[in-house]
């Protein structure tokens, strides 16, 4: 599960406080000493009852304009402070079941009863509210590949709850939780890493009864550009040819090769997925074998 952090005690900091120490020292969630210094800024954030209240306040004021010019998330997400030294702030709001907004939205709209891991480090304390209830397990993500349907060998570690002050370290690949809801609204605040490499690596969302990846669901704006430029010009279908020859991160790959695939005719397109799978990634072998498979069925 997580790793549970002991909050730092100390004095509480205002957020331009906390904002500015850690883009002068950076963020470097998997190295000791930069964890330490998170922790006791974030500790001394949530010690802050005021400031949060303050900034929404402010946010309402102004027409929520700051939000939606800088929040890439959903409505869910606070942002408060996000840094080119390549690390966010956020806080996150937590319906309970019987709020009006769960109820107009259902629970996948707050990622409840969807278990899933991160391609990220980040960490989280409880800042208000009883917090959103949690079923942890662990994994090993050294002896798993990545195809869809592979099992995780995940362990069982514990239910809790992210209680006020309580705070605890996600590590990426490693960390599974299932979420829900909290008895009551609740907010947590989160240090989430943002580096360049974070889109690049894939996150699962598990299937629990077989202990499986059901899906990756990590995409970026230029897989979606490569499977429309592909039908617009033969210049991406070059593009396209390359990088599923070449681009170094194997989603790409096999998103390339989905690209072509999906613009070649008759018994061409078989052609392209079954160059797929002699790629040296397991999962490009794995994904060209089952859109091969289906191209059977439907008789493409």
């Amino acid at each position: 599960m997580p790793r549970l952090i002991d909050p730092p005690a100390g004095a509480e900091f205002d957020l331009e406080e906390v904002a500015a120490r850690l883009d002068e020292s950076g963020v470097d969630l998997s190295d000791e000493a930069s964890l330490a210094r998170c922790a006791h800024l974030l500790a001394g954030l949530q010690r802050n009852r005021h400031f949060l209240a303050d900034r929404v306040i402010a946010e309402l004021k102004a027409s929520y304009a700051g939000q939606l010019a800088e929040n890439r998330y959903s409505a869910q997400v606070f942002l408060l402070h996000r840094s080119p030294r390549g690390w966010f702030l956020r806080a996150n709001l937590w319906p309970a079941a019987c709020d009006a907004i769960y109820a107009a939205s259902g629970p996948l709209a707050f990622a409840y009863g969807l278990p899933h891991d991160h391609n990220f480090h980040f960490l989280t304390t409880g800042y208000w509210g009883p917090g959103y209830v949690s079923d942890y397990y662990d994994y090993d993500a050294e002896a798993v590949d990545g195809r869809l349907g592979e099992p995780l060998n995940l362990t069982f570690v514990e239910r809790s709850q992210l209680s006020e002050g309580r705070m605890m370290l996600y590590r990426a690949h490693r960390d599974i939780h299932s979420q829900l809801p909290p008895e009551s609204l609740s907010v947590s605040l989160n240090i989430m890493d943002e580096g360049e490499h974070v889109p690049w690596r894939d996150q699962y969302i598990v299937d629990l009864e077989h202990g499986t990846i059901a899906r990756r669901p990590t995409s970026t704006p230029a897989e979606m550009l490569l499977r429309c430029a592909v039908h617009l010009t033969d210049d991406g279908k070059d593009i396209a040819d390359q990088f599923a020859k070449a681009h170094p991160v194997p989603r790409v790959r096999a998103n390339a090769i989905a690209a072509l695939a999906a613009v070649t005719e008759g018994g061409g397109r078989a052609a392209v997925l079954e160059r797929g799978m002699h790629d040296a990634d397991a999962r490009v072998r794995d994904d060209c074998a089952r859109w091969l498979g289906l191209s059977a069925v439907d008789g493409r």
